[in-house]
């Protein structure tokens, strides 16, 4: 995902495989990146959710947990968690969920300070998250009392070897309360996924959405969809689903790997629309999409 704070902002989208969850009659569903917009311009969770474009929002980020750290939240220009300025962010997960979308939080991305060091280590700071953001009880909730829908794992450095454990710990602790957490995970095109191969293989996320930019190998270029060559099967087979081709940038940010929309609805999604696992796109972020236009262009086809 694009970094913390670093004006090459994107707009891309990955295709969106679920369970049950999304295999439903209303086809596929939009989900967008929301809170690192680096200015005001992307808007509130409230609004986000009020241009009923999106049926997933995902705030990011968490950027430092694990192996002793303290955890830290970052909205960019949006508020600053550290002085209790993100509670009022409540109202719109609230609203948000009013509206039947699912709110989740993004661990990870591009620019920060994390990783799990041990099983133990992933219990721990599953229990945070649980507590500060889900459905349990802490003193201090950075985002207020409003309980998220899940967790997004947008890991982007360290090792992969106990995500696995931080998703089944997640998953337990809203069993034993009688709660569903969602899962997703954003890992990168090629496969598998040096961050999130191994936990993705578990079966334990809900949702997986592809990061398509920025990869050569398995991006849009020069006119030939991601993925019609030999490296299209790019997430693999998991025990619940398997990943199909697809991502899009901004076209004036840097980087590589944009789909024009129409491309997309032209070649893209007839091809891939009849797999079981088909969910939807995800789209980065919710400021460029505003400033491209994009969602509203593809909603109608996906």
């Amino acid at each position: 995902m694009a970094s913390l704070n670093n004006t090459r902002l994107f707009l891309l989208f990955g295709f969106a495989f679920m369970l049950s969850l999304a295999s439903q009659a209303h086809g596929g569903q939009i989900a967008v990146y929301w809170g690192q917009g680096n200015n005001k311009n992307e808007g509130t969770l409230r609004q986000t959710c009020e241009t009923g474009r999106y049926s997933y929002v995902i705030i990011a980020f968490l950027n430092e947990f694990g192996e002793g750290r303290a955890p830290k939240l970052n909205l960019a220009g949006h508020c600053d968690p550290a002085s209790g300025g993100c509670i009022s962010v409540s109202d719109g997960i609230r609203a948000c969920q009013g509206r039947g979308i699912k709110v989740l939080l993004s661990i990870g991305g591009g620019v920060g300070s994390y990783g799990l060091s041990n099983p133990n280590d992933a219990q721990q700071v599953a229990s945070y998250l649980w507590n500060n953001f889900l459905g349990g009880q802490s003193n201090f909730r950075p985002l207020g009392n409003a309980a998220l829908d899940g967790i997004d794992f947008d890991i982007e450095q360290g090792s992969d070897v106990f995500y696995g454990d931080l998703g089944r710990a997640l998953k337990n602790l809203g069993q034993q309360a009688g709660k569903t957490v969602l899962l997703s995970a954003a890992p990168q095109c090629p496969f598998p996924d040096r961050f999130l191969g191994r936990a993705i293989n578990t079966g334990v996320f809900d949702f997986v959405w592809v990061q398509f930019y920025n990869n050569p190998p398995c991006q849009y270029s020069n006119g030939t969809p991601a993925g019609s060559g030999r490296h299209g099967q790019t997430t693999g087979p998991t025990s619940h689903r398997q990943g199909v081709p697809g991502a899009s940038r901004c076209p004036a940010a840097a980087g590589s790997g944009f789909l024009p929309p129409q491309v997309l609805i032209s070649q893209v999604l007839p091809a891939i629309k009849s797999s079981p696992k088909y969910g939807g796109i995800m789209l980065w972020n919710k400021l460029f999409d505003d400033v491209t236009g994009y969602s509203n262009a593809v909603k109608g086809s996906v």
